[in-house]
């Protein structure tokens, strides 16, 4: 999870190689007028989110396990994602200083998230609480393969923690 340009694609997409198990990038689960909203550099609403947040809820539980980059910049956005408990899930806030996340989306050629909603995506983020124990964070300024490893690293603490582990 994280702003556009946090990372999430290419450490998702790493990760979930490493894991073995599916990756999903939740920006191709936005409907089209998202799209289109964020390319002509309008921030998307809450409302405009919601049917977005249900294709993601239900990639998650679709899956036996799987890898999904998804921004999940509120913590109701979180909420719904965890829905009522009834799947195990994790986020992994990547955390990236905004001049080298604007840096990054300035370099985008093919992405349709335009650098001037990075502001509006900052400005929306609200960062992981203290009670919120499925979430870890994680700088992501480093190189690709550390990153991941810190990542592959906390799920590793996380599975040894599991009951019947």
């Amino acid at each position: 999870m994280g702003v556009s340009a946090a990372g999430k694609t290419s450490v998702g997409t790493e990760l979930a190689q490493r894991l073995g198990v599916p990756f999903v990038d939740a920006d191709d689960l936005h409907p089209a007028s998202n799209l289109a909203k964020m390319t002509a550099g309008e921030p998307l609403t809450d409302a405009d989110r919601a049917p977005w947040l249900e294709r993601v809820a239900h990639a998650l539980r679709g899956s036996d396990g799987a890898v999904i980059a998804c921004s999940a910049l509120k913590r109701a956005y979180r909420d719904q994602l965890r829905g009522d408990g009834d799947i195990e899930i994790g986020f992994v806030f990547l955390e990236v200083p905004s001049d080298v996340l604007e840096r990054r989306l300035c370099q985008r050629a093919d992405h349709f998230m335009p650098a001037s909603l990075l502001d509006d995506q900052l400005a929306t983020l609200e960062r992981p609480g203290p009670d919120e124990t499925d979430v870890w964070s994680v700088v992501a300024t480093a190189p690709l393969e550390s990153v991941v490893d810190t990542v592959s690293s906390l799920l590793a603490v996380k599975a040894a923690r599991q009951p019947g582990s």
